[in-house]
């Protein structure tokens, strides 16, 4: 049986709050509660949420920040799509992740902060992008790619938390279902020109999750203190990138070009980051669901017609 905080309004110190889950996942908790807190890197407005400044690169925090706070959830991360993967920029990735985590680490065992929880953010990237025919469990080893060791290397600053006894939960989201600024954002940016289109042979498949129940993952592992390890943030129904652009047409009544766009031309103007649109595995949601998490949009074309009705 799950158990749950002690005090309702306990505090959740949340750094990269001001990106897409963490602005969904601090309307949720501050619904249910919470009193929430960010750590970033400028001074955002976020109405009844407190915005701390701190450095990650220069490893600036201010241990104050940390009072009240049972909970960090750590969703930093340089955005992975934004630019070409150069040596540089690769190295930016992991730092982005690795140094953040880093960082909080220090300041919560140098001034024996007093955690319920450790919550980090991570991707299914984990299992490397080689498709073979796998549903791949949170049992399964990291792949060899470079998505793949950024999230190993994620992960393990994270275990650092549990090594002190502090509880530590690490989600692997996979595509995050959401209108206005997320992978689906762009992959609808041909709509405006009256159709869709496909990626490659579209083939691969494309673990995905609504943005709700990603953000509900996140509260489960909040509030249930049986969870600890890994967990894969994917929606329970597995899907081909070629199945969900149909799916996504229909939902929006545009077609799909006949002719995909063909993995040469993205490998040409992408580099090694076409293999995040041009490979995917299935994923299993299993875990989540048998520590008693209900999805509220299990499938595809139900999560589609949520986040575009509005």
């Amino acid at each position: 049986m799950s158990s749950y905080p002690d005090k309702p309004g306990a505090g959740v110190l949340i750094a990269g709050g001001s990106g897409l889950i963490g602005r969904y996942l601090t309307s949720l908790l501050l619904s249910r509660g919470y009193a929430v807190s960010h750590l970033s890197r400028k001074q955002d407005n976020f109405g009844r949420v407190r915005v701390y400044r701190w450095d990650p690169e220069r490893g600036i925090a201010n241990s104050a920040y940390f009072e009240g706070s049972g909970y960090i959830i750590n969703l930093s991360g340089a955005n992975i799509g934004e630019k070409r993967w150069t040596p540089e920029r690769k190295t930016e990735i992991v730092n982005s992740r690795t140094g953040t985590t880093k960082l909080l680490y220090k300041i919560v065992t140098e001034n024996n902060i007093k955690l319920k929880a450790y919550i980090s953010a991570s991707a299914v990237g984990y299992y490397g992008s080689a498709a073979n025919g796998k549903i791949f469990t949170e049992t399964d080893p990291p792949g060899s790619d470079f998505l793949a060791e950024t999230c190993r290397l994620w992960e393990e600053t994270a275990d650092r938390f549990e090594k002190t006894g502090i509880r530590t939960v690490k989600i692997r989201s996979g595509v995050v279902i959401e209108k206005n600024d997320s992978a689906l954002s762009k992959l609808m940016m041909p709509a405006r020109f009256g159709f869709l289109v496909q990626t490659g042979n579209g083939r691969q498949y494309m673990p995905w999750i609504h943005i709700s129940d990603l953000c509900g993952i996140y509260l489960k592992a909040i509030e249930d203190q049986t969870l600890s390890g890994s967990f894969n943030g994917v929606a329970p129904s597995h899907i081909t990138h070629g199945d969900f652009v149909r799916i996504l047409a229909r939902v929006l009544g545009k077609p799909v070009l006949p002719v995909p766009v063909p993995a040469l031309f993205l490998r040409a103007a992408m580099g090694q980051m076409a293999d995040v649109v041009l490979k995917g595995n299935r994923v299993s949601a299993e875990k989540i669901i048998k520590a008693g998490y209900k999805f509220t949009f299990p499938g595809a074309e139900e999560a589609l017609k949520d986040v575009l009705a509005y």
